[in-house]
């Protein structure tokens, strides 16, 4: 007779099977006639398409028109002032990373703006320069001048340019139409002039790259950067970035190091020639950075409180400008300052497509880099502020800002989060700001800019280092990710190793390929446990990790926390044997040696027996063969952690099923979800017409364990 928590389940289970005998017929797609409609909807035009598809690639036409002047208009003007503020001494600051002159990033941060405010769909970003981008464009800017023929370090093209061979001419100012014959290349300007035309060609293919990937809607590429391996990318190059600007802090004269390895390089040619230390260039810049650093802190102690940030840069910049031109501190004291900034605008100029070939390579790091950060701030912020942010059109927005540009003598460019923070803080509603702050880099570049002559550069290198505390903060925070994942710390630290001490672009690599292995080795290997009881329980757990629970007699329960597929079926396998502690496999070996034996004896016995020798010894052949591993008699399965199987998952189920039937054990599935049972239906785990389904799968582990104990005790019942 059965029990009636069996004949329950039971009922049960053959509900459950006539649910999956009842399901929909999948229905069957014709493949050609799929492709020729969606192909028909793709090329149809309607004016009412057309419209949705130019107002989608140019958002500002649907956002602007409704502009609510009395809601937002003080807010934005107030954040764009700021924001321009900010982006004046940052724009020069960071020309210093890109190797170029610092007009060429006011010129950046004046189009930026411009093209993302009429693009862009975030309302808060703020695109413009970012210390990473500039410092991987210089990279390429250095080794590309350096190749040219160029010698990195400024005083050499003054001395070239007081040569009179006939094939060096005019180079004064550093741009020239003349063509130079360096041995190496055909170059028709000099090394100022062929920076910003590496920088543009390397801007331009980054902008085509991204609006490719656009086109092909591979926005979501960007959730495979892994935020520890972003986090990591962003601190690596932070150090990379603070070694570049030590020597203008120390007032050395060192070459730029090449890309790979450049941190070592660096350090070793700074401790090389310490002892030709600027003091006045020391003493400005710990004086600004104490003055820097105490306003921030300052600032982000008392955010609350102050509506409105301080513009620190602005007035560091300002009154070291000031100190510097009255002090003569240029002549007297050596120190090195930014020199002439031109005003107005250069005309534009259509790339160098020849350098394209040289460079192609390194645009793909840049542009993937320069599309994370940007779509990872803005869904952030549209998160925070409650609404929605097109990946794909962020792609075409930040390809453009880099493409356009390109044509202007400007570099690439990012959305960057401390501005972002900046302009949220200060009330801003939509991308309205961007316009006021293009204005506000406007008039430096038609009237301000040659106000920034006598500006140290020391003081510029404290304003870059300085804006690296949020990066560099992270180390403090490794312990805490360490506790929490120390997969995701492992990850941090390799890229943050590989972008430091080998170079930003093979950092990126590094990370990428490093996060997606952990990914693979964390299905390959994932961890596998036997489950015990919690006493007084229907609850199942991990008996390693917790105390005072129950073994159950003769019954193994293992949990997988995988799915099962080809590549980790192979140690799903072994791992249930070690855990289980029987191979199925070997144990059948072991009774087909044991038969043998049993049959040698067998015969040896009758042969004494007609002999009249008496034999007890083999009487426990039997025994020893049908008697080994007594104790297990039944190995659930939990699945609750297999997501889906594979081809290679149902079969390793079906052959453990087999194998392990030979010898007498049986194997039962729990916690299945839908996926996993349709899967093993369609594979004839079950049997035909899955008619054994309601005696090897359950809805939890303690229904099986409760079958099996039913089960035992009815066949106890029918013995006695």
């Amino acid at each position: 007779m059965k029990s009636e928590t069996e004949e329950n389940h039971l009922d049960e289970c053959q509900q459950h099977v006539q649910i999956l005998l009842q399901r929909k017929p999948e229905k069957r797609v014709n493949v050609v006639k799929s492709v020729k409609a969606k192909l028909k909807k793709k090329c149809t035009c309607t004016a009412k398409e057309a419209k949705k598809t130019f107002t989608g690639f140019f958002p500002v036409i649907r956002w602007l028109p409704k502009y609510n002047f009395k809601e937002n208009t003080w807010g934005d003007i107030m954040s764009g002032l700021i924001i321009g503020i900010i982006l004046v001494p940052q724009a020069i600051a960071y020309s210093l990373l890109a190797g170029l002159k610092p007009i060429y990033s006011l010129y950046t941060s004046f189009f930026a703006n411009l093209i993302y405010f009429i693009m862009g769909t975030s309302r808060h970003v703020s695109v413009g320069i970012f210390s990473l981008i500039s410092l991987m464009i210089g990279q390429v800017v250095d080794r590309e001048v350096l190749l040219a023929g160029f010698d990195l370090d400024d005083d050499a093209v003054q001395k070239i340019s007081q040569m009179n061979d006939s094939n060096i001419m005019n180079l004064t100012s550093g741009i020239t139409s003349v063509n130079i014959s360096l041995g190496l290349v055909d170059i028709e300007c000099g090394k100022e002039c062929y920076a910003i035309s590496v920088a543009a060609a390397l801007t331009f293919i980054a902008g085509i790259y991204q609006v490719l990937m656009g086109i092909f809607r591979l926005g979501f590429l960007s959730m495979y950067l892994s935020e520890p391996m972003l986090d990591g990318f962003a601190t690596g190059a932070s150090l990379t970035i603070l070694t570049a600007q030590v020597k203008y802090l120390l007032g050395v004269k060192i070459p730029r190091s090449p890309a790979v390895g450049m941190l070592i390089t660096t350090w070793i040619n700074i401790f090389k020639n310490i002892h030709k230390t600027n003091v006045c260039d020391v003493i400005t810049s710990a004086i600004c950075i104490a003055v820097l650093v105490a306003a921030k802190e300052l600032g982000d102690r008392y955010k609350d409180k102050i509506k409105i940030p301080l513009p620190t840069e602005l007035v560091v910049v300002a009154v070291a400008t000031l100190v510097s031109h009255y002090c003569n501190l240029n002549e007297l004291y050596g120190t090195s300052v930014s020199g002439v900034i031109p005003t107005g605008f250069i005309p534009p100029k259509v790339p160098d497509f020849s350098l394209i070939s040289k460079i192609a390579i390194d645009a793909i790091p840049l542009a993937v880099i320069s599309f994370a950060f940007t779509i990872s701030l803005s869904e952030m912020f549209a998160k925070k502020y409650a609404y929605k942010v097109e990946a794909n059109q962020e792609m075409f927005a930040i390809g453009f800002c880099n493409i356009i540009p390109s044509f202007f003598h400007c570099f690439a460019t990012s959305a960057a989060l401390a501005k972002t923070l900046v302009k949220t803080s200060t009330g801003c509603k939509t991308q309205v700001s961007s316009v006021v702050s293009a204005i506000v880099v406007l008039l430096v570049l038609l009237f301000f800019a040659p106000l920034f002559y006598s500006l140290q550069k020391c003081v510029l290198a404290c304003i870059i280092i300085v804006s690296l505390r949020g990066a560099l903060r992270k180390f403090k925070d490794l312990p805490a990710l360490w506790r929490l994942s120390k997969i995701d710390a492992i990850i941090w630290i390799a890229t943050v190793a590989a972008s430091a001490l080998i170079s930003t672009e093979i950092g990126l690599m590094v990370g990428v390929l490093f996060s997606m292995m952990c990914l693979v080795v964390r299905t390959q290997l994932p961890h596998a446990t036997m489950l015990s009881q919690i006493q007084d329980t229907v609850f199942y757990e991990d008996g390693e990790k917790y105390e005072n629970l129950c073994s159950i007699p003769q019954i193994k329960i293992f949990r997988f926390e995988s799915p099962l597929y080809y590549a980790n079926k192979g140690y799903f396998l072994q791992s249930l044997y070690k855990m289980v502690g029987m191979d199925p496999g070997l144990e059948i070996i072991r009774r087909k040696k044991m038969e043998k034996k049993a049959i040698k004896k067998a015969k040896r016995k009758q042969v004494e027996s007609l002999k009249g020798i008496d034999n007890n010894d083999n009487n426990d052949i039997h025994v020893q063969l049908f008697n080994h591993d007594s104790d297990l008699k039944t190995i659930i399965l939990d699945c609750s952690s297999i997501a889906f199987l594979d081809t290679s998952g149902i079969n390793a189920l079906k052959g453990l099923l087999k194998d392990y039937k030979e010898v007498q054990i049986t194997v039962l599935l729990a916690c299945c979800n839908t996926s996993v049972i349709d899967a093993l239906s369609r594979g004839s785990y079950f049997g035909k017409q899955n008619q054994d389904i309601d005696k090897m799968l359950f809805y939890s582990v303690h229904d099986a364990v409760q079958f099996i104990r039913e089960k035992e005790t009815a066949v106890r019942d029918s013995t006695v």
